[in-house]
């Protein structure tokens, strides 16, 4: 299993201008944070299984833009049926990169569906999603890195860590803030 901040640092090592991040609840956000908050972050508070539907609405209203949702295991499953709205939308400037640590992490680190029966790679490919991929190592999150900078269809990728908690980078809470510099930053007008 992958060490959850090494693999974030990776993924965003080369990050193109083009490429927003919809971080999922908690430690996704904390990760995504700790290698340099960004206005093309937009990190989810308190909005727990919404990751890939916010993601999906960014994708569809700026299509000139990549748009990489980076959630975990945990809120990936209190969405399930967004899944299903990816597949049928197909926006090729999508992709959805869960780090399953077979944990719910932010209510006491219980375990998580994951560490049962649940594939999450194989919900994805059943609902519709036609590129899915697992990453468990270093050669996997290289190509993974690849593909974040030039994809051009909708992604669904599992990426195994190992169940850890590095400290906490918290970005701000201000909900209002958040969105007016990621709307800035992306381009859509703000009023």
């Amino acid at each position: 299993m992958l060490e959850r901040r090494k693999a974030i640092a990776t993924l965003l090592a080369q990050r193109p201008d083009d490429l927003v991040i919809v971080s999922g609840l908690g430690s996704t956000t904390y990760d995504v944070a700790s290698v340099g908050d960004d206005d093309r972050n937009f990190y989810l508070w308190g909005a727990m299984g919404g990751a890939a539907m916010v993601g999906l609405g960014v994708a569809l209203a700026q299509p000139q833009r990549r748009v990489a949702v980076i959630t975990g295991d945990g809120e990936t499953l209190m969405g399930l049926g967004a899944l299903a709205t990816v597949a049928v939308q197909k926006p090729a400037n999508l992709a959805i990169v869960v780090f399953d640590n077979g944990l719910y992490g932010e209510t006491g680190s219980q375990a998580s569906h994951t560490r049962g029966t649940v594939d999450l790679t194989k919900v994805a490919t059943a609902c519709g999603i036609g590129f899915t991929m697992e990453v468990h190592d270093e050669a996997g999150l290289a190509r993974l890195a690849e593909l974040l900078r030039n994809f051009t269809q909708t992604l669904f990728v599992r990426v195994a860590i190992a169940p850890n908690e590095p400290p906490r980078v918290l970005p701000t809470r201000d909900g209002v803030a958040l969105k007016l510099r990621f709307r800035n930053a992306v381009g859509c007008r703000v009023g």
